[in-house]
């Protein structure tokens, strides 16, 4: 309820809650907020179908608690919005991927475990984890970042080079190795905490990928996205400007192709 203050008032809420408890409209009366919850005769799916085309840009799922309600959250993460938030009672992050993967994978969306996780760890962004200690303290303990592994073609046909057949079936097993090792590594996604609270303090521990601050700098008005830069170069040593990483890698080559005297080759 807290982070909604901090989302911008042009961007539209759009709620969905298996019961309500969140009550923004009473907390925050001045924003466009439609909130939904299935009945009897209206599905939880039949609500979000109906939320997508009433032009809203960030979605809420008020509790992740059931494996529908896990289909939901995919869903609306993956279209018909800037971003979703949502709640889960997952204790490490870990656990909050195996756990949604086996809702994917319960509520029959997905059949193979693989891609039900492939999906999963695509639209978890950033996991802010909060505790509450035995004196009833309830603060936020990590701020974890996750980052999908890429899975890159690096087959050769090196060996159409080989003029022996000794040459040719070293280079087909090299292949075959590779095979083999992309189809047991089931390693989808890596992790890491960008904020941990030690001692009374936050601290940072790991800097934000490129990707994910380059999408926060492009979702930025201009005076957030002047003092995020500061942010990232005091903290990080990196300097940042408001383009994709696509965009910055062809800033980069104008700029070393006008040192070199030569025309920028547009794509």
């Amino acid at each position: 309820m807290a982070m909604i203050e901090n989302i911008y008032e042009t961007m539209n809420l759009r709620i969905t809650e298996t019961a309500f408890e969140l009550h923004l409209r009473k907390i925050y009366p001045t924003r466009n907020i439609l909130s939904m919850r299935e009945t009897e005769t209206v599905s939880g799916q039949e609500c979000l179908d109906v939320q997508k085309k009433t032009d809203g840009s960030v979605n809420i799922i008020g509790e992740v608690a059931t494996d529908p309600v896990a289909s939901w959250m995919i869903q609306s993460a993956q279209v018909a919005s800037k971003f979703t938030l949502f709640t889960h009672h997952a204790k490490t992050f870990p656990d909050l991927v195996t756990a949604l993967r086996n809702s994917m994978l319960r509520a029959g969306v997905f059949k193979d475990e693989r891609v039900a996780e492939e999906q999963v760890v695509q639209v978890l962004n950033f996991d802010i984890h909060l505790v509450k200690d035995f004196r009833g303290r309830r603060y936020i303990e990590r701020i974890t970042e996750c980052i999908p592994v890429e899975q890159k073609n690096e087959y050769t046909f090196d060996h159409r080079k080989q003029k022996t057949l000794e040459g040719k079936f070293d280079k087909f097993m090299d292949n075959a190795t590779y095979y083999f090792s992309k189809t047991t590594n089931r390693e989808t996604y890596q992790y890491r905490n960008i904020l941990e609270y030690h001692d009374g303090t936050y601290v940072l521990t790991n800097k934000i990928t490129d990707k994910n601050i380059y999408e926060m700098l492009n979702n930025m008005d201009d005076a957030d996205a002047e003092e995020f830069a500061k942010f990232v170069e005091r903290n990080w040593g990196t300097k940042v400007t408001r383009f994709s990483i696509d965009e910055q890698e062809e800033q980069e080559h104008k700029q070393e192709t006008k040192k070199r005297g030569r025309k920028p080759v547009h794509k």
